[in-house]
């Protein structure tokens, strides 16, 4: 037999299982896991209900990065340059999830790109380091996110970014030259040196490939400044004019929107974070004790967010993205209130859902745990 006759007969089987485990018999037999979980059994990107990829590409563009290349099955829809896409894998029997963006352009076939940070104390972005393989399967979840390109391309864009910010401006970058975009983009980007930056080699092959693209590579460890308004002023004098894309830590964040709100051209400016800052508790806000009521421990309240006092409490509670936007880590809060750390807005005393990433306790809290 062909190897062609082989795949062919491969994918008639496929479709056969796929179609019993679909039926409405095999939805209440396999309740209330659902049948899904038992065709992953015969090829894990069949399932029905669910985006499904597989690592094609494993890559170590620097010491603390990997990058991977995922080919996802036919349920995939695509992305608008710019948006996250929910990543997950099972790690030791637990589905591990965070929210990662594509850098490839939304035009690309093929695999998907994602280059991640790795965290030394990451359960998820350190196995994709140091154990993942090339065959094993990635669980897609939710593309989201406002931080994209608009339908209609600005006639003059500003991408800027900072460490591992640059992933979603570079899925921007990507696409505005796949489209052989014909406005003006400066694209900016900020790394400590060129052994961390995670495109430096493509990042130098761009200038020129767009008639109006400028390229502005700053390394601030081999002299090259960090972000001020002077120095923007500088490299795109007619920022005011442009629609300008930011990613990267709070600081850069938090001087690109000052900036910006003083000029009174707010409305220009884009944002995405790829970290959640944690403000310094407040001296009402430490003190108390948290009480994990499931688990019946206890730990004194030093202020950080209820997911990290969970950990530090030897617990494990499901979570994600860490940065609120997954909902991977909700669960009730029975008593106590609590602090939103990306709105500042204090809770109720009463029973009510939270997400314990984004959550830091005022006093004393109780939490279903």
């Amino acid at each position: 037999m062909t190897s062609a006759t082989t795949t062919g007969e491969t994918g008639r089987v496929h479709r056969l299982v796929k179609a019993a485990f679909n039926s409405r018999l095999m939805h209440r037999l396999t309740y209330p896991h659902g049948p899904d979980r038992f065709i992953e059994l015969f090829d894990p990107t069949a399932v029905t209900d669910e985006v499904v990829g597989t690592i094609s590409a494993i890559e170590h563009p620097t010491e603390r990065s990997v990058r991977v290349s995922v080919r996802p099955n036919s349920r995939w829809a695509g992305f608008q340059a710019g948006q996250y896409v929910e990543f997950a894998m099972e790690i030791d029997g637990r589905r591990q999830r965070r929210m990662f963006s594509p850098a490839h352009s939304q035009h690309a076939d093929g695999a998907l790109e994602f280059t991640m940070s790795v965290n030394p104390d990451g359960v998820l972005t350190r196995h994709i380091k140091e154990s993942a393989r090339v065959g094993d399967h990635v669980v897609l979840g939710n593309v989201g996110g406002d931080f994209h390109l608009p339908l209609t391309r600005p006639e003059r864009i500003v991408l800027l970014s900072a460490g591992s910010g640059i992933t979603p401006v570079m899925s921007m970058l990507r696409t505005l030259i796949d489209e052989r975009y014909d406005g003006a983009i400066d694209f900016i980007h900020y790394c400590r040196s060129t052994s961390d930056a995670l495109y430096a080699a493509e990042l130098e092959q761009y200038e020129g490939v767009l008639p109006g693209l400028q390229m502005h590579c700053i390394y601030t460890r081999e002299g090259g400044e960090h972000f001020s308004a002077d120095q923007l002023a500088r490299l795109v004098p007619d920022y005011h004019d442009a629609q300008t894309f930011v990613c990267g830590p709070a600081a850069l964040l938090e001087a690109t929107r000052t900036l910006f709100d003083e000029q009174g051209i707010g409305e220009r400016l884009h944002q995405e974070a790829f970290g959640l800052a944690t403000p310094a508790a407040s001296e009402d806000e430490t003190g108390g004790e948290i009480h994990f009521k499931r688990s019946d421990r206890s730990t004194d309240n030093n202020g950080q967010t209820l997911l990290e006092q969970a950990e530090q409490a030897g617990l494990s509670p499901e979570h994600g993205c860490r940065m609120g936007v997954c909902f991977a880590c909700s669960c009730t809060k029975t008593a106590g209130r609590v602090r939103d750390l990306r709105t500042g807005e204090v809770s109720g005393d009463g029973e009510q859902e939270i997400q314990i990433c984004v959550s830091a306790p005022v006093g004393s809290v109780s939490l279903d745990i």
